[in-house]
């Protein structure tokens, strides 16, 4: 097989993520997946064990253009021992600006050889019916561009064919987009909750405390909006005004489809 050993390690409050990278393993067909999602806190191993990977593939979601700090966190101890690895990037359809590269900046420094990246588009966190944003994707083009990215994947290790005397070129500022911290705001649950504890369940970073009702820590709120789109209730809401207005703002600009992008060594 040309590839026996095959890590997947992603960052995905809602999913997206987790989703292109399975469709890249499936198209890998790896002998042994190991797959760590850190997305809960519970979710970080002890050891992450790269050493003995024939491939590790990296995702997380991007949001303002970077990857989100508490995923950096809580991959510290990630160590590469020069194991090959793909950099993932997921973005909403507007832009993944920085993200990319500084996720490929980071496998290189915990001492991965990145010898493939790419950016694919997910449902933004932000779209809801009555504000649309790139709603359903990954979709089914998405799935199968990410499976015959993994088949590509598979043929080049089977080459030994990826080019590993150069660091990978991917699109990025090596001054990343400064992270501007905003006033701490977050979804909340409506008087109809019926406590069901889904968002709390699905909170990356623990904000949310169910008890008589919900309450959500907004200091701890990344906005990835999970806690929403699992309310099969429909009443977990983010109604701040400054993210109204950004939503409707990217619903009215960034309509038109963007494409995954693909970068190989």
């Amino acid at each position: 097989m040309s590839c026996s050993k095959l890590k997947l390690i992603c960052f995905s409050p809602t999913r997206t993520t987790k989703q292109v990278l399975y469709a890249m393993a499936e198209g890998l067909q790896a002998d042994e997946l190991t797959v760590f999602d850190v997305t809960r806190q519970e979710g970080i191993p002890n050891d992450f064990d790269c050493s003995k990977d024939d491939l590790v593939i990296i995702g997380g979601p991007v949001y303002s253009g970077r990857l989100p700090s508490v995923m950096l966190e809580r991959l510290a101890s990630l160590k590469g021992s020069g194991v090959p690895v793909v950099s993932v990037v997921v973005y909403g359809n507007r832009a993944y600006e920085d993200a990319l590269l500084e996720l490929t900046d980071f496998a290189e420094a915990a001492g991965f050889k990145t010898v493939a990246g790419a950016a694919f588009i997910g449902e933004h966190s932000f779209s809801t019916s009555e504000v649309p944003l790139s709603v359903g994707r990954p979709d089914f083009a998405d799935i199968d561009k990410a499976k015959s990215f993994g088949v590509e994947l598979a043929e080049k290790l089977a080459a030994k064919s990826f080019e590993t005397s150069s660091k990978l070129k991917v699109p990025g500022n090596t001054t990343y987009k400064e992270r501007v911290p905003g006033e701490p705001m977050s979804p909340f649950s409506q008087e109809e909750c019926e406590l069901c504890g889904a968002c709390a369940r699905v909170c990356p970073t623990e904000a949310i405390t169910v008890g008589s009702h919900i309450t959500t820590d907004a200091g701890k709120c990344i906005l990835c909006c999970a806690c929403v789109k699992v309310c099969t209730l429909g009443v977990r809401k983010m109604e701040a005004p400054k993210i109204l207005k950004i939503s409707q703002f990217l619903s009215d600009t960034c309509k038109e489809r963007k494409e995954p992008e693909i970068f190989v060594s």
